[in-house]
């Protein structure tokens, strides 16, 4: 197995563990962006692993920086759960046991200042990586190992040719795509990791195609 510079050393971050601190982060950040707003209610379950060890792997105070936006090697990750309550981010931590999860896993539901809700299921699987196993409830996979769009819509014939079409016309190459769906014609979300960062007016252009209610981007890995 090849292996680069990054698997050996592991990420630049805030310690004292990749998995649990600077996974945690990276799972808090996802949740923050596909929120799209700053969230200042949240309840976030800690399963396996998360749930014995999180007070002193620092865990909590990572997920919250994530939730704030913070990155893995910040300083104020140290600080974060003092700087949630100054920007009105109320949290609450709960042990949950989920079927089939990852030891490292959480699941955060989160509100943000415009009520709108967000629930995602994700687990730090080593070394920072992270993988994101549920959206609202829609079983998916997100690595955001890759420059990723998350785009909600519906299950309707052409949908995903019309996103696809629009990225190949302005030169944006996809380097993986997977398409998931809650039921036939029900809610959908494609999920694609592109080669390059899709600027922001393409987003809109994009988020304007038909049968496209929403489209959240996501930086890759650490930045």
């Amino acid at each position: 197995m090849l292996m680069n510079i990054f698997d050996m050393i592991g990420p630049v971050m805030i310690g004292p563990s990749s998995s649990h601190t600077a996974g945690a982060v990276r799972i808090g950040r996802i949740t923050r962006a596909l929120l799209g707003e700053q969230p200042v209610e949240v309840v976030i379950g800690l399963h396996g692993s998360f749930a014995r060890t999180y007070k002193g792997h620092g865990t909590d105070r990572a997920l919250i920086g994530g939730l704030m936006g913070m990155l893995p090697d910040d300083p104020n990750i140290r600080h974060s759960m003092q700087l949630a309550e100054g920007i009105g981010l109320n949290y609450r931590f709960e042990p949950v046991t989920l079927k089939d999860a990852h030891p490292n896993t959480a699941r955060i539901e989160a509100v943000g200042r415009s009520g709108k809700k967000m629930t995602v299921l994700g687990s730090s699987v080593g070394g920072g990586n992270i993988v994101i196993k549920q959206i609202n409830g829609l079983s998916v996979e997100v690595t955001a190992a890759y420059p990723t769009l998350v785009i909600a819509h519906k299950d309707t014939p052409g949908a995903v040719a019309a996103v696809t079409k629009f990225l190949a016309d302005n030169d944006i190459n996809i380097a993986q795509m997977n398409v998931y769906r809650s039921e036939r014609r029900g809610n959908a979300m494609m999920v694609i990791e592109t080669d390059e960062h899709v600027d922001p007016k393409l987003i809109a252009s994009i988020e304007k195609l038909t049968q496209i209610t929403e489209v959240t981007t996501i930086k890759p890995a650490f930045s």
